[in-house]
């Protein structure tokens, strides 16, 4: 190897610990490999199917306790929550719309952790919907005794368009909201409650009015 291409192999390993410092290079390469998977697997046409996606818990999952960090739970959410839109058409009909789906809101609760190696499955499942917003259920399932280990709740907020009208574009017809559970019920109140003291503790609800 001559001094030109030792240059350029410091050069490029010196760029790839550039990108990988100041970049979450793997959250962006699972990206991609949840869009051209499910990009290749069959339609499902109703939207309110609920879709699963398994999934390990790996070296890079654990914390220091030796089981699935908690924070990797939100992460995994967000792949299946990805991988869901791809599969029932709402992310290609919400880039069609010119429309964003932005994460307004979100709860999860830990019921039993996740050990290393131990396989999983995450249910995600479109819950309801209003003027601005999808709800999502979405449940960490052990597949070793089907133990359901945490479940979220996420509000999925609609930019530039609206629920209904991607719903719309998707099935071709309006398709009726069903009745909301009740835990989905306090949940929104929750949200609503801390929005109008926050608010309130801004100064913003005063100008408003």
């Amino acid at each position: 190897m001559n001094s030109f291409s030792r240059e350029m192999l410091l050069l490029v390993l010196g760029a790839l610990l550039l990108l990988f410092c100041t970049l979450d290079v793997w959250y962006f390469l699972r990206g991609a490999q949840v869009f051209v998977q499910a990009w290749f697997q069959p339609r499902i046409w109703d939207i309110l199917a609920e879709q699963s996606v398994d999934g390990m818990v790996l070296p890079h999952d654990l914390d220091y306790m030796g089981h699935m960090n908690n924070s990797r739970y939100l992460r995994e959410c967000d792949f299946a929550r990805f991988h869901h839109y791809m599969r029932n058409g709402l992310f290609m009909a919400s880039r069609k719309l010119g429309a964003k789906m932005v994460v307004g809101a979100s709860t999860i609760r830990y019921r039993r952790s996740l050990a290393f190696r131990e396989a999983f499955e995450i249910r995600t499942r479109v819950v309801g919907w209003d003027e601005k917003a999808f709800y999502l259920e979405q449940r960490f399932v052990s597949k070793k005794d089907g133990f359901i280990s945490a479940v979220m709740l996420c509000r999925q907020n609609v930019v530039h368009s609206s629920p209904e009208k991607i719903i719309e574009f998707v099935c071709k017809r309006k398709i009726e909201c069903p009745a909301f559970p009740e835990d989905l019920k306090h949940w929104i109140s929750f949200i609503s409650a801390s929005s109008q003291a926050l608010r309130a503790e801004s100064g913003l609800q005063k100008k408003n009015n």
